[in-house]
């Protein structure tokens, strides 16, 4: 799981499959790498780390394959939390409370729940290593460790968060501070931001502006409001569709966006940003700010850096196809650890279920997988508080939709279904398993059309 028992952010999905990489299959691929094992104290068939959504799922699906006996899942943290949520939560619009569950609540019945963080992973020995310094054998490694958020790397965070006028809809402690800062913003700029680092959910940093230029024209202070966007992408969106009616709501709701523009330092004291010209290095920009929304850098898990597992920029190093890792055969991975060139979505993530699934019954029986992921993701925008924009797309960054309408419009359903629906499928479809992404609803949608 992420820091914090995070999940990803956004939701929906899709299907996939594999061809097998070069590197494995020079290995041979059916001698997988099980026959060391560490002198440790516990063994599990299957081993999962993380217990966030990407974990939560594989182990219930593992469950099914081997039996809850055969299943462990390794996370430190007691609450787990859905944080698509969160966007609504800093709007002002739903409960922090409601979108955390005891994890006890989500682990899957019989499952073993390592109540431990992660030290040390030794796949050649298959085993890995607890905070305790305990060691835990496996056949098979799912590793679902999400990722790690970095408020420490902009100077002046995050003790800027014991101030007032700034918030950030990332993390469990400071989410309640962006809808507190919201609803005391008088008059001046109320600046959102985009990291120069790979985010969960990219969407996510303008959803909180929409929301909140939204809430100022409800609230009569629109007049008195300066909204701004600075991100540190050169673009408002991956998606050209998807960018071209970003780009007309932003200059419909007349919001200010600077690209290549990225938060170094936060002087809440003073209520002040800065910010670096990432095309000039060196030059900077100081901000006045009456509401400061904090999108923070972030990064693979320390555990990875470095690991035997990991590419050179700490990240999971795992075939994008089948979700299989390019060295070891018996460890795959799943989520916002991985180097995956797609979003990083709890929608991605209930895609990568279902191809990740079929993949390790494919291993089990030692045959090649065939069943391909696509890169499919989700991120529904969120542009008000009845209006949603669903952007679905693949690894290609062409629209992936699900629904044989323009999704590329507001539409208050998608609102709804991203309020009301994704939580309940979340809870009751993809951390029990069953839900793999909206891929056999496409297929039935437009079919029907044929």
């Amino acid at each position: 799981m992420s820091n914090m028992g995070v999940m990803s952010t956004c939701f929906c999905v899709r299907s996939f499959v594999h061809l097998l990489r070069p590197g494995v299959q020079k290995m041979g691929y059916f001698q997988l790498h099980t026959a060391s094992r560490c002198a440790a104290k516990n063994h599990y068939e299957v081993l999962v780390l993380g217990g966030g959504s990407g974990g939560i799922t594989m182990s219930a699906r593992m469950k099914r394959k081997v039996g809850a006996d055969n299943v462990a899942v390794v996370e430190p943290n007691e609450k787990h939390y859905y944080q698509p949520m969160w966007t609504l939560v800093g709007a002002g619009a739903k409960q922090l409370a409601t979108s955390g569950r005891p994890t006890a609540s989500v682990i899957p019945s019989g499952v073993k729940w390592i109540k431990s963080s992660v030290t040390e992973l030794d796949p050649d020995k298959n085993c890995i290593r607890l905070a305790d310094d305990k060691k835990i054998s496996y056949k098979y490694l799912i590793i679902a460790l999400g990722l790690q958020l970095h408020y420490e790397k902009i100077k002046g965070l995050p003790e800027g968060f014991n101030y007032p006028k700034i918030g950030s809809n990332y993390s469990v402690r400071t989410v309640e501070k962006t809808w507190k800062a919201l609803q005391d913003f008088k008059e001046g700029n109320a600046i959102f931001t985009f990291p120069n680092t790979p985010v969960k959910c990219g969407g996510a940093p303008q959803k909180i502006m929409y929301l909140s230029e939204a809430y100022l024209r409800k609230t009569g202070k629109r007049s008195k409001a300066n909204i701004i966007f600075n991100t540190s992408l050169g673009s408002i969106f991956t998606v050209q569709k998807y960018a071209n009616r970003l780009l007309e709501i932003i200059k419909a709701r007349n919001i200010v966006v600077n690209y290549k523009c990225n938060l170094i330092e936060v002087r809440a004291d003073k209520q002040e940003a800065v910010f670096e010209n990432l095309d000039t290095p060196g030059v900077t920009e100081v901000y006045q700010y009456e509401m400061l929304h904090v999108t923070p850098p972030m990064g693979p898990p320390d555990v990875l850096v470095n690991s035997p597992v990991s590419d050179a920029a700490g990240w999971l190093d795992i075939d994008k196809e089948t979700l299989q890792h390019k060295k070891y055969p018996n460890v795959f991975g799943i989520g916002d650890c991985t180097n995956l060139p797609t979003s990083k979505t709890a929608a991605a993530i209930a895609a990568q279920s279902a191809v990740l699934d079929k993949t390790i019954s494919s291993v089990m029986k030692s045959q090649l997988p065939t069943k391909k992921y696509d890169g499919y993701t989700s991120c529904p925008i969120v542009t008000g508080y009845d209006r949603v924009i669903l952007a679905e797309f693949d690894y290609n960054s062409q629209p992936l939709e699900t629904f044989p309408i323009d999704q590329s419009k507001e539409r208050l359903l998608m609102y709804y279904m991203k309020a009301d629906l994704m939580p309940f499928l979340y809870w009751n479809g993809l951390l029990k398993g069953y839900w793999g992404g909206p891929a056999p609803v496409r297929k039935l949608m437009h079919l029907g059309l044929k």
